[in-house]
């Protein structure tokens, strides 16, 4: 009793420095993107010209904008803490798997977040601006244009996750390619819903997204099916040994 007692304190305590770690990383980050603030902000604005309604529009989009480029430059961090934390629960083969992702995590989140940035939200900025244009005069608050920026682009980082998400689950044998072949017509679904919420209501808008997601769900399905395959290779020498 007593040793389960003390193994649940030190996964307390582990828990407890990983959190720690992770969140004087961010804050770290997040301080350095307020420094640098007025560098970021002309990058970002790409030459719109934006409005304030206000002083408190100000700080609530500056913490805003170093908070969302903060928490994206501490997932590799945070990631590797979450991999230090689950690793005495993972045996030799679930650990040397889930390391090997790391780069795949960072590399996945950076092209979603490109994806995002430099087709998804031009198009749809540029094409919603020019539907206004035709009837209106438009003016655009740099809270509403950021707002818009950050919900078509951060979303894409964690979705470019999913064919990576979907070879580790077939890896460590949680998933197989025929179990996601089985619920493709759900997933599908699911991704049209995903591809609603995070984009404006509009038909243009929500195919511009749901295509990807779709790509990126049968791209995981062919990756899946190259792992299964290894694995199985992998597990038939194992058993001849």
């Amino acid at each position: 009793m007593e040793n389960n007692d003390q193994t649940l304190v030190e996964h307390l305590t582990d828990l407890r420095k990983v959190l720690i770690r992770s969140i004087v990383f961010f804050t770290f980050c997040f301080i350095l993107c307020l420094v640098f603030i007025n560098h970021l902000i002309p990058i970002l604005a790409n030459d719109y010209d934006l409005v304030m309604l206000g002083p408190l529009d100000v700080i609530r989009l500056y913490t805003g904008i170093a908070g969302s480029i903060s928490l994206g430059i501490s997932l590799p961090f945070i990631a590797f803490q979450a991999w230090l934390f689950i690793r005495p629960a993972l045996n030799d083969k679930e650990a040397k798997i889930s390391i090997m992702f790391i780069p795949g995590i960072i590399c996945s989140f950076a092209i979603g977040l490109s994806f995002g940035l430099f087709i998804v939200f031009p198009t749809i900025y540029g094409f919603l601006m020019h539907l206004g244009e035709s009837n209106f005069s438009m003016m655009i608050t740099a809270r509403e244009y950021f707002s818009f920026l950050l919900i078509s682009t951060i979303p894409f980082g964690f979705l470019f996750e999913v064919p990576l998400l979907l070879v580790f689950l077939t890896n460590i044998g949680v998933v197989s390619p025929e179990m996601l072949k089985s619920v493709r017509k759900y997933a599908y679904v699911v991704l049209a819903v995903v591809s609603a919420l995070i984009t404006p209501p509009d038909f243009f808008s929500q195919i511009l997204v749901l295509f990807p997601l779709i790509g990126l769900y049968e791209l995981g399905l062919f990756l899946s099916k190259i792992s299964y395959r290894k694995r199985l290779v992998m597990d038939a020498e194992l058993n001849k040994g």
